[in-house]
């Protein structure tokens, strides 16, 4: 039986959920305005950005928003094709921290 091509896949969901982070440095989303924008439940919405905070690509802010961890690195993160968690994502290049003075 051939699969539905208008139902994405996992990885395509992660892919995706990068992509829009990448795009618009500074997004920050609860978890009820992603469910919206990228038309998913409660579950899989939870499960993806879980995921992306594992491989720190995301992180959950004390507002229970979801943010990149770093503005300063550039790629996608590693994505399996199973159901393992994703791999750490590798920097491209160091962040600089400034100090005050």
């Amino acid at each position: 039986m051939a699969e539905n091509p208008r139902i994405a896949t996992r990885d395509q969901l992660l892919h995706r959920i990068c992509g829009e982070y990448l795009e618009m440095p500074g997004l920050r989303l609860r978890r009820e305005q992603a469910q919206r924008l990228w038309a998913l439940d409660k579950d899989a919405c939870t499960e993806l950005l879980e995921a992306l905070v594992e491989s720190k690509f995301l992180q959950r802010c004390a507002d229970g928003s979801y943010a990149r961890l770093s503005e300063g690195t550039v790629g996608q993160p590693l994505v399996s094709m199973t159901n393992t968690p994703l791999a750490a994502r590798p920097s491209a290049r160091p962040v600089k921290k400034h100090s005050a003075a």
